[in-house]
């Protein structure tokens, strides 16, 4: 069994203090979906529609996009398979899923299709072999670095989804709501008085 690689050196959970593999990046992928899920539910359908400005996506377009980020890295890692991303017709691929996301749904249509996705993800995620994780990808002719591995790559869709969270968790104070895990903070710190 062929191992993740870091600068030559094979890692292993008997040469790594913490392993981080396909079952580890599949549970933090639905404790972050949750979270985004327990947003969804907080945030009140009318204000689904909130830009913070004009040219930003609403609240139910930003639940949407975090809904369907996970395509790109599906469609390249588990359907087509790829080792570059030479000749990837990435613009094609966006279009289509921009366009589903700009699909009008409701409060509940969305928290569904949250829930469907961030399943269907970190089931697939979940199977994955540590060879297919440290399989490097080629990047387009310019990039830096000029390759990646498919764990940094399938990485990425919780790293997306977290950056989104936190604008989401700013838009929830914009719209007088605490988030949940402030709330759950203050709670662990009220009971250690």
């Amino acid at each position: 069994m062929m191992s993740l690689r870091f600068d030559g050196m094979a890692l292993t959970k008997e040469t790594c203090m913490v392993y981080y593999g396909a079952k580890e990046l599949a549970a933090s992928s639905r404790t972050v979906r949750g979270n985004t899920i327990i947003i969804a539910q907080n945030i009140p359908e009318d204000k689904y529609g909130f830009k913070p400005m004009p040219e930003y996506r609403s609240v139910a377009q930003l639940f949407t996009h975090i809904a369907l980020t996970s395509r790109f890295q599906h469609q390249f890692h588990g359907i087509d398979k790829l080792t570059t991303m030479e000749g990837f017709d990435f613009p094609s691929l966006m279009k289509k899923i921009t366009q589903e996301e700009s699909e009008s749904r409701t409060k509940a249509q969305i928290i569904d299709l949250l829930k469907k996705e961030g399943e269907k993800w970190a089931g697939w995620v979940e199977g994955l072999s540590d060879d297919f994780l440290g399989q490097r990808i080629e990047m387009p002719k310019g990039s830096t670095p000029p390759s990646k591995s498919r764990f940094e790559m399938i990485l990425s869709v919780k790293e997306h989804e977290m950056h989104h969270r936190g604008q989401l968790m700013l838009i929830e104070r914009l719209l007088g709501i605490v988030p949940h895990l402030t709330l759950e903070r203050q709670a662990r710190m009220a009971q250690t008085k």
